[in-house]
């Protein structure tokens, strides 16, 4: 029975519907879309534009987003709505510029075109069913008429402001500091963009005058933007075909490469050879660990733009490949990351719904680094993302820059089937974690039997840059354990991400969680 004195918080349970987001008002324009006879598509539409107005560090029509969408009785797909890099944007062009190791996230070379607003209405064309003046209604309110900051908002608000340019100082924070809980703020030019997007769609933001000015903007600040690069992202969301992987009797979807999703699965295929749950938490986490050392380095070197980069996913995925990995982890002591074959080569939203027709959709978004690039066009409102600065500066490296090349993405969303039946649309927030928080976060409800709100509220490990960053909550003989195996473990002084998900019982049930890191909360009907 759960303790009710633990003060921890509980699922949400419901028969109809649900959404679950990291921040009150996108869950409740979700939910207002469900109850107005909206279906899983309206109601992720509705939050995402809400999302993009309250909680600007995270996502925003100037960033990306992908979507897992699985129909009731249908066949699960994945949009992929990253945007691409300038048709100018070369190696030897950005150095030429001056950049010869990596791109700055300030930079306007980290400036991809945002795919974000392709993806949106490639989704409501071919999937929604009310119009999308209905969808950005709240959305409107809020960016013109202001909204009220929340907590967590603005404690990342305030340790990210250094990012601002001085355009996006001037709206962002009209006072000259950051906002604080309870303070209040608006963006009537997102107001009247959004407004263009639901009344001409795309082309709104892609062509004509919004178009040309974004484009000045970023030529004035060295960028090889032009109005022809942002007419091609009109239509740049593509569907594809989910990437899989079955862990303990489920399978464990994903969006395909330029996505890490292959880094959650190769994660989870690594970790199934050990018997989790009956492990010590020390032992988990130490598995954990190196699994996440050996996935990553084989992201990073591997994979990118599948256009440019070839199919890796097969190889990734194969026996051999995983149990080749797995035979490399010492239980006794952290190792360094070894490539399988040794070949040659040298801050985010999450949202989730599920309807009452049983249609379920797995959505994330993002600007990546808080604030993205810091960058706003002062004309438009429009805040840039950095996710450029994912693309290797390397000839040859699968995810070098190139011309309309998509950057190697860390968002991904999850959805969990089982025989056919979807089971559970699911997402972990926080950058470069995500993958291993998708693991983690499986493992917790599959291994450990955990139900959905305290598989994503339980302490986080994360083994990147030589350290391996812990959540204050794990125990101090579990670090001291992990220390004594070689890990340089690090205490967080901040959350590590968020999360939210929905597991769809075979009854009916639905059962939502949402992130205590964050702000939001999973609400139905």
């Amino acid at each position: 029975m759960f303790d009710f004195f633990s003060a921890r918080r509980r699922p949400t349970l419901t028969g109809r519907a649900m959404i679950a987001t990291s921040h009150p008002l996108p869950s409740a324009a979700g939910l207002e879309i469900l109850a107005a006879g909206g279906n899983a598509v309206d109601a992720a539409l509705a939050a995402a534009a809400v999302q993009a107005v309250v909680d600007p560090l995270m996502n925003g029509i100037g960033g990306d987003c992908f979507a897992l969408y699985a129909p009731a009785g249908g066949k699960m797909k994945a949009l992929n709505g990253s945007g691409r890099a300038p048709a100018a944007a070369t190696i030897e062009a950005l150095q030429q510029a001056g950049l010869t190791d990596t791109i700055p996230h300030e930079n306007p070379h980290a400036v991809t075109i945002p795919g974000a607003i392709s993806a949106w209405c490639r989704l409501h064309q071919d999937h929604g069913s009310l119009p999308l003046s209905r969808l950005f209604q709240r959305a409107v309110e809020y960016a013109e008429n202001g909204f009220r900051v929340t907590p967590r908002v603005a404690k990342d608000w305030a340790g990210s402001v250094q990012v601002l340019g001085a355009d996006a100082r001037s709206i962002l924070m009209p006072l000259g500091q950051p906002p604080a809980p309870g303070d209040h703020l608006s963006q009537p030019l997102l107001a009247k963009l959004l407004r263009d997007i639901a009344e001409h769609g795309a082309a709104a933001f892609y062509e004509g005058a919004t178009a040309e000015s974004m484009v000045n903007f970023l030529r004035s600040k060295g960028g090889l933007h032009s109005v022809e690069d942002f007419a091609d992202g009109r239509d740049g969301a593509t569907w594809h075909d989910p990437i899989s992987a079955d862990y303990r009797g489920f399978t464990i979807q994903e969006c395909p490469p330029n996505g890490q999703g292959i880094a959650a699965l190769m994660i989870l295929k690594i970790i199934e050879g050990f018997d989790m749950a009956t492990l010590p938490e020390v032992d988990r986490t130490h598995i954990l660990a190196e699994a996440t050392k050996l996935a990553y380095h084989h992201r990073d070197a591997l994979v990118g733009d599948p256009d440019h980069s070839g199919d890796v996913v097969r190889t990734l995925l194969s026996n051999e490949a995983i149990l080749r990995l797995r035979d490399r982890i010492d239980m006794n002591r952290a190792q360094p990351p070894v490539l399988w074959d040794e070949p040659e080569h040298k801050d985010t939203i999450y949202l989730c719904v599920v309807d009452a027709q049983g249609n379920a959709v797995s959505f994330i978004g993002s600007i990546f680094q808080p604030f993205g690039s810091g960058l706003m066009d002062p004309a438009t409102g429009v805040l840039f993302q950095s996710r450029g600065a994912s693309f290797r500066l390397i000839p040859g490296h699968p995810n070098a820059i190139g011309p309309r090349k998509r950057p190697m993405h860390t968002i991904i969303p999850g959805m969990v089937t089982q025989n056919g039946r979807t089971v559970m649309p699911f997402g972990v927030m926080g950058g470069q974690y995500q993958a291993t928080g998708h693991a983690a976060f499986l493992s917790n409800l599959i291994d450990l039997g955990m139900d959905v709100q305290s598989a994503i509220d339980a302490p986080r490990s994360f083994a990147t840059g030589g350290r391996l960053d812990i959540e204050p909550t794990i125990p101090q003989e579990v670090r001291d354990a992990l220390e004594a195996r070689g890990h340089r473990v690090n205490v967080l002084k901040s959350p590590m991400g968020g999360g939210q998900a929905i597991r769809i019982r075979e009854d009916g049930l639905l059962e939502g969680g949402s992130d205590s890191r964050k702000d939001g909360m999973a609400l139905g009907l």
